[in-house]
C-alpha cells in the first residue's frame, strides 16, 4: 500500500514545471529532507525497475518526472498529432476571417467577430496557420495573413481557391425575417 508521503510527493511532481529541491517537497508535506529523500530515490527506482514510462530523476539541484527515452518517438508522435487536432468554433471563425479578410489585423477580426479574438490569434499562430503580414500604415497596427501551410492543409494552390462565401451568408429576407 501507498504511503501517503509517496502519493503526496507524486501528487505534487506531477504539477511542477521545473526540478523542485527536497527540501521544498519536505517543508511541503511536513516531513524531515532525509525521509523525503529515501521515499524520492525509492519512487525512482520502483519506477525504472517496473519498466514504467516515466522515470523521476535528480536534476539542477531538485527532483522531476520525465518521460523514459525510448518512448521519445511516440510522445514527440503524441505531441505533433495534437498540433493537428481539430480546431475550436472560435478558431474556426477567426481563420476564416483571415483567410477572406488578408491581411488583417487583430482589432479588425475582432470587429468581424464581435469578440476578442487575441488567444485565438495566438493559438492559430503558434499552429502555423497564420502569420505576422506587416503592419497597417495608418493605425501601425499587425497584420496577419494565412500561411502556405494553412494552404497545404486545405489543399488550395492559391486564394482563390476559396470557395465563395455568398451561398453561405443568409439573404436579405432571412435577415429582415430575424429582425422583426
Amino acid at each position: 500500500m501507498m504511503s501517503d508521503l509517496t502519493m503526496g510527493l507524486e501528487a505534487i511532481l506531477l504539477v511542477v514545471e521545473e526540478p523542485v529541491e527536497e527540501i521544498t517537497l519536505a517543508q511541503v508535506l511536513e516531513r524531515p529532507t532525509i525521509e523525503v529523500a529515501a521515499a524520492l530515490r525509492g519512487l525512482s527506482a520502483e519506477y525504472t525497475s517496473a519498466g514504467r514510462g516515466f522515470d523521476l530523476r535528480e536534476v539542477a539541484g531538485g527532483w522531476r518526472l520525465y518521460t523514459r527515452a525510448e518512448c521519445a518517438p511516440l510522445v514527440e508522435r503524441f505531441v505533433r498529432d495534437g498540433q493537428q487536432a481539430r480546431l475550436t468554433q472560435a478558431a474556426l471563425e477567426t481563420l476564416a476571417v483571415v483567410a477572406y479578410r488578408q491581411p488583417v489585423s487583430r482589432a479588425r477580426v475582432a470587429a468581424i467577430r464581435g469578440v476578442n479574438s487575441d488567444g485565438v490569434m495566438r493559438t492559430l499562430a503558434a499552429r502555423g496557420l497564420v502569420e505576422e503580414a506587416g503592419t497597417d500604415p495608418e493605425s501601425q497596427a499587425l497584420l496577419y495573413r494565412t500561411t502556405s501551410y494553412f494552404m497545404e492543409r486545405l489543399g488550395l494552390r492559391d486564394l482563390s481557391e476559396l470557395p465563395e462565401l455568398a451561398p453561405f451568408l443568409p439573404d436579405d429576407d432571412t435577415l429582415e425575417e430575424h429582425s422583426k
